[in-house]
């Protein structure tokens, strides 16, 4: 079959497209020899067709599975990635003192699980909640990837101009039918969100993107100064009862 130059591509993409591993992980895999096309091993920078056979060596399969994801609480005053300003990065705060005693997995905590624990998305230095770290490209692609529409939830404490009680009812209707669709950042439009009143004082956000300061910039937008932000929920799995800056493993059985 000849396939036309449009239709290849890298086989380090194809095995990320594919859901196999990130990027990083196919170059380590194919650098290692852990990787076959239609039986043959496959060289680096190779071009493969929609149709190819990809197998990959139980090994890869192996190294793997022993990849953690770490769910953290992140609290006010941490950074998610790099330190910048003097600030902690959030992943300082994963160390064997700081592991919840309620973690359900009965994973044990090494250094080890520290090698390449990146965050899957960002957290604002100012918000507080749920901030998933991952050793694993699978998990980084399926909450940061260009196609993710995995959910995120958040509780916003907001004021709005000087009312800082039952904001509710100062807030105009119109306003939250704006925040729910039609604001736009950096001249591109925002995805649909829900939002609603979770009590007088506290929307409840759940967004499908996550652009740079998204909840603090929409709300300026319409007139809200964002008081407190937390996120509560990424997919299906929620902060529940984790305590601020405690962390637990994503369990076995867990997905997002």
């Amino acid at each position: 079959m000849n396939h036309s130059v449009e239709t290849t591509s890298r086989l380090n993409k194809r095995m990320a497209e594919l859901g196999l591993c990130s990027r990083r992980e196919a170059d380590a895999w194919i650098a290692r020899g852990w990787v076959r096309v239609d039986g043959q091993v496959a060289p680096m920078g190779l071009q493969v067709g929609p149709q190819a056979r990809i197998e990959v060596d139980p090994a890869a399969r192996g190294q793997q599975a022993q990849q953690v994801t770490v769910l953290l609480h992140k609290p006010v005053g941490y950074v998610s990635g790099q330190a910048e300003d003097g600030h902690q990065p959030a992943v300082t705060l994963v160390q064997g003192r700081s592991h919840w005693r309620g973690d359900p997995s009965h994973l044990r905590f090494s250094p080890a699980q520290l090698k390449g624990l990146a965050p899957a998305g960002r957290l604002d230095i100012d918000s507080t909640g749920l901030l998933v770290l991952t050793q694993d490209g699978r998990v980084a692609r399926q909450l940061v990837g260009e196609d993710s529409g995995v959910e995120k939830e958040y509780l916003v404490r907001v004021s709005f101009g000087e009312v800082t009680a039952d904001v509710e009812r100062a807030f105009p209707r119109e306003g939250l039918a704006r925040l729910r669709h039609g604001l736009s950042l950096d001249g591109k439009p925002l995805k649909p969100a829900r939002v609603d009143w979770q009590n007088p004082e506290q929307l409840r956000f759940v967004l499908t993107e996550g652009r740079k300061r998204q909840i603090r910039r929409m709300c300026e937008a319409v007139g809200l100064k964002v008081v407190g932000l937390k996120r509560v929920r990424i997919g299906r799995v929620t902060l529940g009862q984790l305590p601020a800056g405690q962390w637990r493993y994503l369990g076995p059985s867990e997905r997002f």
